[in-house]
Order: structure tokens, then C-alpha cells, then sequence
């Protein structure tokens, strides 16, 4: 079996401030960027309206097609690259146009392609897809995606409750919540629309950086009955550096596959690829920096009953 820092003594703890203070800065400038630069931008899928994929003979011109798109009364269309210079994406998320979509799922998509093939100067396009969602869809999926992420945090509170004393569970449940806010950052700084595709990444990072985190605390407390005179603070290294070649191996598989999808995968997969492979990071960040510095605190705060146990790092 292959063997990869077995044995090691990192310092990992005495890093905790320092980490405290990078990632807090990180989710600021990200809530920041939100309240400053106007929110998050959602999907048809949340907001209602058409999108369309089309594939042009040759380059058109942009300011062109939105000029004729405007002409026709689909005012306000948000036209993007889409792979090559000869693709592109067209959304028609407007009120107007959600409005419209409401009373015939392809009128809008009938529209754009009217207006465009009358175009001087536009070569001949194919539609390589449409997606119309109307506004009532749009609000329930909307709606489905929050209570989705919250059902997945309550069952989460439910299962460390059970798995774990109340201890590791706190523990585990605020550096999930800190993957959640960091991961929104992360979505808002790289400018990710915000789709259902994007909503299932964040259920898979909350899920992949609880298992980090068990895996860790699984350890700790296995050493709380093996090295009962340790002090906590070289126990939780301890623990971490046993894991440590488990860790290495599961992050550097999942971020092999990550990036593959990030590199050879479709625009479509792409920002669930961008969420997966961030998410890597930050679970397993929360993990040692987070989750383990948190329940430090708390074993300090509240020193269990049955054993006192010195917090502070042992002298060599």
C-alpha cells in the first residue's frame, strides 16, 4: 500500500489566527463585492426567460446583433461568447420578456431567431439549444434550491448530534457554515451565475468538507482514550497528521477530477467544476483551521468532568 507522510509532526494549530484573519478577509471582500456590485447574477432557471445557443457560419458582429435585437423589441439581451468566436449565448431575462415567455414557452426564442436571420451582414447560425422557463417555474425552483440547502444542514445538525457529543458537533457545524460563506465568496468574486448546477455544487462541497472533518474528529477522539494525560493542542496535532496521508490522497484524486471537468468539460459543467474545485480547498482548510482551533476553544471553555486536560502546547 502506497505510504506518502507517514509519521509526520506538523505544527499545524499554531497557525489558527493567521488563518482566521485570511479567510474572514476573503469573505468580506466577497459579501463586499456583493452589496457593492449589485448581488448575485441568476440563471433563466431562477429568474424566468430564454436562452439561446447559437452556432454562426462565421464571427458575427456583437454590437450588431444587439442592435438588431433591441430594434425587434427584446431590449436588454445579454449576448456572450460560448467556447469559440462563432457561439454564442443569448439571454432574454428582462421583464419584458418574462412576461412574454409566460404566455408561450417559444415566443421569445421565435422572436430572436426572426430578428436574426433578417440581420445584413450575419451569416447563416444554427440553434444548438433553447431553454425557456417561465416566471412561476423560476419562483418554485428558486424556492426548491433554498430549502434544499436547508434540509441538507438541518439533516447535517441531526447527524452530528448523533454521530459526535455536542462538542464536535458544534465544532463541525460552524466550519460547514464557514464553507457556505466562503464558497458564496468564491461564486461571487469569479462571477458565477448562479444555477442549479451551481446549487448542487454546494451541496457536494457541504457533504465533502463534513466528511474531512469527521475523518479528523473520528481521530481525535479515538486519541482522547489512547493519550488521556496529552494536552489537547498536541492531540488535535496529532490527530491531523495522522490523517494526513488519507487527506492527501482523497483531495488529490477529487481535484484530479475536478480539474479534468474544468479543462475538458463544456461551458455548462464548468462553474459546477469551478465550486468542486474550490471546494476542495476550503473543506479541507475548515477542517484543520477551523473545525479543529473551534473545538480547542471549546474544550478549553468547557473542560470536561471526568478529566482535566491542559489545553496549552506541550514543552518539548
Amino acid at each position: 500500500m502506497l505510504r506518502i507522510l507517514h509519521g509526520t509532526k506538523y505544527d499545524f494549530i499554531k497557525y489558527w489566527r493567521t488563518a482566521a484573519i485570511v479567510t474572514a478577509a476573503f469573505i468580506l471582500l466577497g459579501m463586499g463585492s456583493a452589496v457593492f456590485k449589485g448581488g448575485f447574477p441568476y440563471s433563466i432557471e431562477f429568474t424566468g426567460g430564454t436562452l439561446m445557443q447559437l452556432e454562426f457560419t462565421t464571427a458575427p458582429d456583437v454590437a450588431r446583433l444587439r442592435t438588431t435585437l433591441d430594434a425587434a423589441g427584446i431590449r436588454g439581451a445579454e449576448i456572450t461568447t460560448f467556447g469559440s468566436n462563432r457561439e454564442f449565448t443569448i439571454r432574454a431575462q428582462g421583464a419584458e420578456q418574462v412576461a412574454v415567455q409566460a404566455s408561450g414557452a417559444e415566443k421569445v426564442a421565435a422572436q430572436i431567431e426572426a430578428a436574426l436571420k433578417g440581420t445584413p451582414g450575419v451569416e447563416s447560425f444554427k440553434v444548438v439549444r433553447v431553454e425557456t422557463v417561465g416566471p412561476r417555474v423560476g419562483s418554485e425552483l428558486r424556492r426548491g434550491a433554498l430549502v434544499a440547502i436547508l434540509i441538507s444542514f438541518l439533516v447535517t445538525l441531526a447527524y452530528l448530534a448523533w454521530r459526535f457529543e455536542w462538542r464536535f458537533g458544534l465544532s463541525a457545524v460552524l466550519a460547514t457554515a464557514h464553507d457556505i460563506l466562503t464558497t458564496i465568496a468564491f461564486i461571487k468574486l469569479l462571477h458565477l451565475e448562479i444555477s442549479l448546477t451551481v446549487v448542487a455544487a454546494i451541496l457536494t462541497v457541504i457533504g465533502y468538507s463534513l466528511n474531512d472533518t469527521i475523518i479528523i474528529f473520528d481521530r481525535v477522539r479515538e486519541n482522547l482514550h489512547k493519550n488521556r494525560k496529552m494536552p489537547f493542542y498536541d492531540l488535535l496535532n496529532l490527530s491531523v497528521n495522522e490523517t494526513l496521508p488519507r487527506s492527501i490522497l482523497t483531495h488529490a484524486t477529487t481535484l484530479a477530477a475536478t480539474l479534468s471537468l474544468l479543462v475538458l468539460a463544456g461551458e455548462v459543467i464548468r462553474p459546477f467544476a469551478w465550486v468542486m474545485s474550490f471546494g476542495i480547498f476550503t473543506g479541507t482548510f475548515s477542517s484543520v483551521y477551523v473545525a479543529s482551533p473551534i473545538l480547542m476553544w471549546i474544550e478549553n471553555k468547557y473542560p470536561r468532568a471526568n478529566e482535566a486536560r491542559s489545553t496549552s502546547k506541550a514543552r518539548p
